[in-house]
């Protein structure tokens, strides 16, 4: 059977829950790419620096204040603050395609299931074929986010519900779509029992999970 392994995430929405998972894979060593939005209007001190939304700065304001707020809130939800350095911003415009370099792509966007599956069906235009893919949703069924995907990401998807604060609750909930192939799913319960029994990775180089 083929080696999978988690060496790099996406995680598309950077709210509360969007930023606690991204520090949360951050803790246990894997590099995270953390996208959201593009802003829909400028800020006052934008302005005042002559700055359009053609900046970078700009672009990513929304992604950047939820991952510094998020770090910033207590209890922490990253181990020590040079863990930080493993999450890189970007957002779902310029930076969309890096989703083609992972391998879990997880959405943690609003609970809107119009919202949802467009972005399913944006993320798709970029994955790879055989990449994880899943929501972090707590109440809308499965089996509507999937649905006019292609095969292959529906073999691949499914809900992994992390509760909020994900560094303190140990609890994750796998929620089977109408097509997620088995090993996925396995795949995903021994994810879990690894990741529970983590504590502070010391090592200088990044950690991959895997499994065979």
């Amino acid at each position: 059977m083929k080696t999978r392994r988690i060496k790099k995430v996406a995680i598309i929405g950077s709210g509360i829950m969007g930023s606690g998972i991204a520090c949360h894979f951050a803790n246990i060593g894997v590099d995270v790419l953390l996208l959201d939005i593009i802003p829909r209007e400028l800020t006052e001190k934008e302005n005042s620096k002559g700055l359009s939304f053609e900046d970078k700065v700009v672009r990513n304001r929304l992604v950047n204040e939820a991952l510094s707020s998020s770090l910033k809130s207590k209890p922490s939800p990253i181990y020590h603050q040079k863990f930080a350095n493993l999450i890189t911003t970007g957002n779902l415009e310029d930076d969309i395609h890096k989703v083609a370099n992972v391998d879990w792509i997880m959405e943690v966007v609003v609970e809107r299931l119009d919202i949802k599956k467009l972005v399913f069906e944006k993320l798709e235009k970029f994955r790879t074929p055989g990449t994880l893919i899943t929501s972090n949703t707590s109440g809308i069924p499965i089996k509507f986010m999937s649905d006019g995907r292609s095969e292959d990401f529906q073999k691949h998807f499914c809900g992994t519900h992390f509760f909020n604060p994900a560094r303190y609750l140990k609890l994750f909930e796998i929620i089977p779509g109408p097509k997620t192939a088995s090993v996925v799913l396995d795949f995903f319960r021994k994810l879990w029992r690894k990741i529970s029994r983590q504590n502070i990775c010391n090592c200088k180089r990044h950690t991959s999970i895997y499994w065979k």
